[in-house]
């Protein structure tokens, strides 16, 4: 087996071959046949080498037998797979009463915090030879959006009552909606709204999306109360409850640290994160001195330095996640090891979270999400009071 440290070198050196190649110039044809300009397209990202949860440094994780869950109400690191057949609560079940979706659409003009920017095509940056950890963008610029927000309403909510909700980036998100409809008549989670919201397009430094998800600060949650709250219970004729206890972030890949995110800088407005493949790794931009690296700081610096929040965490890694697919060397671009790491600084510290190393899986895993979407909802929503429920 080739250790870690040379795959790292050798992806390294195929992605700068490759980036290479695709920049070099090409002999000048006759003027006759001289083609319109295109944007460079980015070389293709290597696959990521599949990393085994026994892993020297890794945290010490409970093996379940292959198919199974971690319990939902017991913390800690468990691992899962190979096999990710589909909870029940995936799918759509005879009886169960189906929850309403409202749907509605959001414009970079009527936003006072967020007026939209985008990224070039065939454009990516370059690293800052004094400090690898900083992208150097240039083609960047201002642009507009339109954004799809999706809003489930569960049958059982009581109209005029203050309902938990849970928050999620990326959307819509049919299977969160389907999973909720089980567990509501279930009972097993309360009968809460989640609201979806797409992301304002893009991916990564530059983009708006990127803008919005990335960055280490408390400005999207803000964003989120200021300007999307009052349009879902507008829209949907919901009341959406002021408990911080009753709020919920979700996300994968981005989304997902942008979900802590949300909790960190705001811990007054939610206290319950879900994520899947978290982004903890170095992503912000534009480069802030105060966390130079981006939410790799939530376990190099933020969590083990801070005093414990009051948020409760389920997250989940998978064997093939990503592996430093940029340009940027600087060691803060493996989204398995700064999810490990996570498990470990959140352990450290004494708080309730639950982590699912997936076997046999890649990023923001849609068979690992039908496989535990519904254990990870029981778990986050632990300690929450249901409707009816005897005490």
């Amino acid at each position: 087996m080739i250790p870690l440290h040379k795959i790292a070198t050798i992806i390294g050196l195929i992605s700068y071959s490759a980036a290479a190649t695709a920049q070099a110039p090409a002999l000048s044809p006759s003027p006759q046949a001289v083609p319109a300009p295109t944007p460079a397209s980015r070389p293709p990202r290597p696959a990521p080498p599949t990393r085994d949860p026994h892993t020297p440094g890794y945290v010490t994780a409970a093996e379940l037998p292959d198919g199974a869950n971690p319990p939902s109400n017991t913390d800690g690191n468990f691992i899962i797979g190979p096999t990710h057949n589909p909870a029940s609560e995936a799918s759509p079940q005879p009886g169960v009463p189906q929850g309403a979706v409202i749907e509605f659409t959001m414009s970079s003009t009527d936003s006072k915090i967020y007026p939209g920017i985008a990224r070039d095509p065939g454009t990516f940056g370059t690293p800052d030879p004094a400090d690898p950890s900083n992208l150097i963008l240039t083609t960047s610029h201002p642009a507009p959006y339109t954004r799809h927000v999706a809003v489930y309403v569960p049958k059982q909510y009581v109209p005029g009552t203050a309902a938990p909700f849970i928050v999620g980036a990326d959307g819509p998100d049919r299977l969160l909606f389907t999973v909720l409809d089980n567990l509501i008549a279930e009972r097993k989670v309360p009968a809460m709204v989640a609201i979806s919201i797409g992301n304002g397009s893009g991916d990564a430094q530059g983009s708006e999306r990127g803008l919005e998800y990335d960055t280490m600060s408390g400005l999207y949650a803000e964003w989120v109360e200021k300007e999307v709250l009052p349009l879902v219970e507008a829209q949907a004729h919901v009341k959406l409850t002021q408990d911080p206890d009753g709020r919920a972030t979700t996300g994968g890949s981005s989304g997902g640290s942008c979900a802590l995110i949300m909790a960190w800088y705001h811990p007054e407005l939610y206290h319950r994160v879900l994520t899947y493949s978290g982004t903890y790794i170095n992503q912000q931009w534009p480069h802030n001195s105060v966390t130079p690296h981006g939410a790799w700081e939530f376990h190099e610096h933020l969590i083990p330095n801070n005093p414990v929040k009051p948020i409760r965490i389920w997250m989940e890694v998978g064997d093939r996640d990503l592996y430093n697919p940029n340009v940027m060397r600087d060691n803060m671009h493996d989204w398995v090891l700064a999810n490990e790491n996570m498990a470990k600084a959140l352990a450290a510290k004494g708080y309730r979270y639950q982590f699912v190393f997936a076997e046999n899986a890649g990023h923001v895993d849609h068979t690992v999400r039908q496989q535990t979407l519904s254990e990870a909802l029981e778990y986050l929503w632990q300690g929450y009071p249901i409707a009816g429920e005897a005490k």
